[in-house]
């Protein structure tokens, strides 16, 4: 009998289908990895498992009990054992402490410590390399010992099902090395460990089986190995036949740029509490360029379109027609020129298409703003048919065209998008597509785009920049990125 059954597990948000009838079993002893691009609905799928969330279909088996409607203390009283993404320790409490609140039952409310419970937590402590910083305060601890302590606190409960949410997240490789290692040694024979983390190539070393997702589907499951080398996966993370593209592929016509620079950025850190995202990430993109960044999630992104938008805190420079943005507001970045698609769409969802887009030409006189509806409802004609229509009754795909064309009414020099083919079907796609072709190769606009679809990207491009783990790992043409670096970028 398998220790972990899921069963038929489907989860809507309202019309959104998250995770679809997804079916698989988790034996004693096993490490599997759920993987899948940014909307996969993995988190989603975790999220069933702890108990955060309630299936709307389907049933959760732990050691032949169903318990989808269990809540998550009843879930870590029958053996599992939870490590959520981002840590919240008790910062007044040392790491030996922290570690031992999680072993007490959580009707007790005053701090007395069983012998037992002390012997667990000292273990536990050990196990994961923090003997040295026990009677440390969790704030002056570095991320990775943080996440050392989470990972800790769940081993001191001697779980048999160990659940990790990004377990690797904000830690550097060889941060990544040293606790999978810590781990590993840590876990028992029979102790079953799933996890989620966008970090492939971690997950491919770290488990012995992985089950890959897209738009809610299980897709592949496997032998790491069998996955990464399944065609969907690899159509999902990098593209269709990128091997048969090298010969072919050329920047789009009329795109090179003119020689000047418009944008010019040299971000050395970017930091999220104490997990740096980025570091030493230096792009320049010339006036009438194409640029993408292709990169796995978590690869840093979405951060670094933040840091030239002014929504994260950066340390660095970034200049703008050669004068620095480091000082100016968000609004004032905008107003140069620079529109911002971002990856969560932000739209008004009770508000119509029409009200939407005239939200982005706000600081336009009437007649003005008439003339932009006129310049983007050709641009995407099925905007026009739904203008009345409230945001949330759109598809997709029309929604992510509602998010394109408000950033274009304000008539950017600069056009940034992250993540535009997110979740998206192929006939909303070959739509994107084509919206970009127009903008880009017929009107000369200047695009920088964040992608996971490799495919899209390098059909798109000028120039590409290859993200891993916070830093540019590869920088050159479409055909170069094909010929050097396609083959071995999922593995």
């Amino acid at each position: 009998m398998a220790l972990l059954e899921a069963l038929g597990l489907s989860k809507r948000f309202g019309g959104i289908r998250a995770v679809r009838d997804v079916h698989f079993a988790v034996q004693e002893g096993e490490i599997v990895g759920l993987i899948g691009p940014n909307g996969s609905g993995k988190s989603t799928l975790l999220s069933l498992l702890t108990g955060v969330y309630k299936p709307n279909s389907g049933s959760i088996r732990f050691d032949g009990r169903e318990i989808q409607n269990w809540p998550i203390n009843k879930r870590i009283k029958h053996g599992m054992a939870i490590v959520f993404q981002h840590s919240r320790p008790l910062n007044r409490q040392t790491v030996l402490d922290n570690i031992k609140l999680a072993l007490l039952p959580d009707r007790v409310f005053n701090i007395h410590y069983p012998g037992d419970i002390e012997v667990k937590a000292l273990q536990a402590a050990k196990l994961l390399g923090l003997e040295d910083v026990m009677d440390s305060y969790p704030e002056s601890l570095p991320f990775g010992y943080l996440r050392r302590m989470e990972i800790a606190k769940a081993l001191a409960l001697e779980p048999r099902l160990l659940l990790l949410d990004e377990p690797f997240a904000g830690l550097t490789p060889s941060e990544v090395g040293e606790l999978a290692g810590l781990i590993l040694a840590a876990k028992t024979e029979n102790q079953a460990i799933v996890l989620v983390d966008h970090n492939v190539k971690a997950v491919y070393s770290f488990v012995n089986r992985i089950i890959a997702l897209y738009v809610g589907n299980k897709i592949a499951d496997g032998q790491p190995h069998e996955v990464m080398a399944d065609a969907e996966v690899r159509r999902v993370f990098l593209g269709k036949s990128l091997d048969e593209k090298a010969g072919s592929l050329s920047s789009p016509a009329g795109s090179s740029g003119n020689g000047n620079f418009l944008l010019d950025l040299d971000i050395q850190s970017i930091k999220y509490g104490k997990a740096e995202v980025l570091r030493n990430v230096a792009i320049r993109i010339r006036d009438g360029e194409f640029v993408s960044l292709v990169g796995l999630n978590g690869a840093g992104k979405s951060s670094l379109l933040k840091a030239i938008t002014g929504l994260v805190n950066y340390v660095g420079d970034v200049k703008w027609r050669g004068a620095s943005t480091n000082q100016m507001t968000t609004a004032q970045i905008i107003r140069l020129g620079i529109a911002f698609a971002p990856e969560t769409r932000e739209l008004f969802r009770y508000m119509s298409v029409k009200e939407n887009l005239e939200l982005g030409g706000e600081r336009l006189n009437r007649h003005e703003r008439q003339s932009k509806l006129d310049d983007v409802y050709e641009l995407f004609p099925i905007l026009q048919e739904r203008t009345a229509q409230p945001a949330y009754t759109l598809s997709g795909g029309e929604q992510q065209m509602l998010t394109i064309a408000r950033a274009m009414m304000q008539t950017p020099s600069l056009l940034i998008l992250d993540e535009p083919t997110l979740g998206l079907a192929p006939v909303a796609l070959d739509a994107i597509s084509e919206t970009l072709s127009t903008l880009h190769g017929k009107l000369g606009l200047t695009i920088l785009l964040a992608e996971q679809n490799v495919h899209f990207a390098l059909k798109h491009s000028d120039s590409i920049y290859l993200l891993d783990h916070g830093s540019i790992s590869w920088q050159g043409t479409v055909a170069g990125f094909v010929q050097e670096v396609g083959h071995k970028y999922l593995v």
